[in-house]
């Protein structure tokens, strides 16, 4: 008898439908398995002979041939074992008279039966209903992740016995009930804007960053409040919408490192070492190609704190990411592409020893190291980079003093006001803030005066700037612009949207 199981195998952050087909024959008994399965899947033969004789079923001695179509897609993981044990109860007739072909089957079998959850189960399951199944049977462990997805009958189970008996109806499980979405607030503890003391300008940086979806780079000896800074980020970003969350969570589950909650309610917020090799950063590894940082951090941000100290060959396999939002990883297990669109932020000294220019401190460094420390960050990159900061030493009055500074929750409020305002002005576009402006958005939303076109014609040429580093001045300029509720962008936005381009000839 042949029997035909739905699964699903994911390819990037997409599912593709499995069909399991297996024939159970008269003949010497035998096991095989066709359609490209990778090792991991050969061995569900153990796993799932050892679960059905476990679970009081029969394993059918016979001549077994499991077939994994389409046979020209490569099928890797364990999350084929429930599938395939289902396939061989229904083919050797021990589900008699069950309509199996509008469910989708997914989960790792253990020895004894039970269902261990799998990554990756979100876009599955949002890529199957999408096709049209609305009936799917997971690992209990799995739950947490899939009870945001509505319009669809989903049954956790514990174990293959109990998604037996809820085949045959003995012991129906009951569908999963759907959760609603709650965006996640600032946690108690986190870091707050109201403890920063001093550094008005790059706070002022750090509101336009947010603001605009802006990439941020600080300049500034150590201890300074560089990193403390970049820590307050996502205290001001806005909430996360539920699609959002949605994308976001895809992202994490297909690396493995979903949490507790099952979706992902606050922006990520990444640190990767300065050690971070170039495929943790962009994503890749032997066979499973995984997302890497750049991926996982999209939607919030990704802070690289001591620039310098990171592979020259990791910060420019950034540049094509930060240019297109997504990130393209090709592999010898196939090409995948994945959504990168975050905020840069990052950190480092002015030289190596960490004080020139510094107003108390006095440089140890010569000219040629510092000049070698800069070189370390090319041009191009700091090309990318919208907004390139000093961050000065604070003064001792300024740290014991007992006034509280402005607190997050008052910087977020004006970063939701704008972020409005730009959802508005584009509409349906597809763009969601001033960071992502083509060329066609430029001349529609960011016309300048004959004063703010020679603020920035005098800027362009003394800096040298590029064509880029032109039009990702006129994007700032636009931003604060918008938060001083301005439809026009005036000079004095262009001016200092200019003045945040002083680093430019690091590289």
């Amino acid at each position: 008898m042949i029997a035909k199981i739905i699964c699903y195998a994911l390819n990037g952050l997409d599912g593709v439908p499995v069909e399991v087909e297996t024939d159970v024959n008269r003949g010497v008994p035998s096991y095989e398995m066709v359609g490209l399965p990778d090792t991991v899947v050969k061995e569900s033969k153990e796993r799932v002979r050892s679960a059905l004789k476990n679970s009081g079923l029969l394993f059918p001695v016979n001549k077994i041939t499991i077939n994994f179509a389409p046979a020209d897609i490569k099928k890797e993981g364990a999350s084929f074992d429930l599938a395939v044990a289902v396939s061989l109860l229904k083919a050797s007739e021990q589900l008699i008279g069950t309509d199996l072909s509008d469910t989708v089957f997914l989960g790792e079998l253990a020895l004894n039966g039970d269902l261990r959850p799998v990554s990756g189960l979100l876009p599955i399951l949002i890529s199957a209903k999408g096709h049209g199944y609305s009936k799917f049977v997971i690992p209990e462990a799995n739950a947490k992740e899939a009870r945001f997805l509505g319009g669809a009958e989903i049954y956790p189970a514990r174990n293959l016995i109990e998604v037996v008996r809820h085949l045959v109806g003995t012991a129906p499980i009951d569908p999963l009930e759907t959760k609603k979405f709650v965006v996640g607030g600032a946690k108690e503890g986190s870091a707050d804007l109201k403890y920063v003391m001093g550094q008005p300008v790059a706070r002022r940086a750090l509101e336009i960053a947010v603001a605009g979806g802006h990439n941020l780079l600080m300049v500034g000896p150590p201890g300074a409040g560089k990193t403390m800074l970049a820590r307050c980020l996502p205290t001001v970003m806005p909430d996360l919408s539920f699609d959002e969350a949605l994308e976001i969570t895809k992202i994490h589950s297909v690396a493995g490192v979903l949490g507790e909650e099952g979706i992902i309610s606050e922006r990520p917020f990444r640190t990767p070492h300065h050690t971070a090799t170039t495929v943790s950063m962009c994503g890749g590894g032997n066979k499973v190609v995984h997302p890497g940082e750049i991926s996982l951090a999209h939607g919030g941000v990704l802070f690289l704190d001591e620039l310098p100290e990171y592979k020259r060959s990791t910060l420019e396999a950034m540049r094509q990411p930060l240019e297109d939002g997504k990130i393209t990883v090709s592999r010898a297990g196939g090409t995948f592409s994945y959504p990168a669109r975050f905020m840069l932020c990052a950190s480092m000294n002015p030289c190596p020893c960490g004080n020139y220019g510094s107003a108390d401190r006095t440089c140890t460094c010569s000219p040629s190291e510092i000049r070698r420390y800069r070189k370390r960050v090319s041009g191009p990159l700091l090309d990318r980079i919208d907004l390139q900061v000093e961050v000065d030493s604070v003064a001792y009055d300024d740290l014991t003093s007992s006034s509280m500074a402005e607190s997050s929750q008052a910087v977020k409020e004006r970063v939701d006001f704008v972020r409005r305002v730009q959802r508005e002005r584009f509409g349906e576009s597809g763009i969601h803030t001033n960071a992502e402006m083509g060329e066609r958005e430029l001349r529609s939303f960011c016309a300048l005066s004959d004063e703010g076109d020679k603020i920035l014609r005098e800027a362009f040429d003394r800096l040298k700037l590029s064509a880029r580093a032109r039009s990702r001045i006129v994007k700032v300029a636009r931003t604060i612009a918008d938060l001083d509720m301005s439809e026009e962008i005036q000079p004095k936005h262009v001016y200092e949207a200019a003045s945040y381009r002083i680093y430019d000839k690091l590289g």
